[in-house]
C-alpha cells in the first residue's frame, strides 16, 4: 500500500512534479466550470479530485485484518511448509527433479 505523502494530504504549497493531459474542449469547459463552483483553480481542482480516486483505488485494494486475523495469518506464515503429494508432483514437474 502506499503511504499518504504531504501532496497527496494537501500539506505541500508547492509541488515540483508535473502531470500534463489532453482532453476534449467541452471535458476542459466541464472541469472549469465545476472548479469555479468549488472556488477553485482548474489544477486545484483536478489535483483534488485525481488524488481523492486515486486514494479510493489504493484503499479498494487494500485488505485489512482483525487483529485475530492478523494473528492467524502470522502463525499461518510462519508454520513449517508440509509437502503433499499433489504439491510435491508439482514442484517435480516444474524442476525436474524427483
Amino acid at each position: 500500500m502506499i503511504p499518504a505523502s504531504p501532496v497527496s494530504q494537501g500539506t505541500q504549497k508547492t509541488s515540483d512534479a508535473r502531470l500534463d493531459l489532453r482532453l476534449g474542449a467541452h471535458d476542459k469547459a466541464l472541469l472549469e466550470q465545476a472548479a469555479r463552483l468549488r472556488g477553485m483553480r482548474v489544477s486545484a481542482f483536478v489535483r483534488s479530485a485525481a488524488l481523492r480516486e486515486a486514494r479510493d483505488v489504493l484503499a479498494a485494494e487494500a485488505v485489512m485484518l482483525s487483529p485475530a486475523e492478523s494473528q492467524r495469518f502470522i502463525r499461518a506464515l510462519n508454520r513449517p511448509l508440509e509437502l503433499n503429494s499433489r504439491l510435491t508432483e508439482a514442484l517435480e514437474q516444474l524442476t525436474g527433479v524427483p
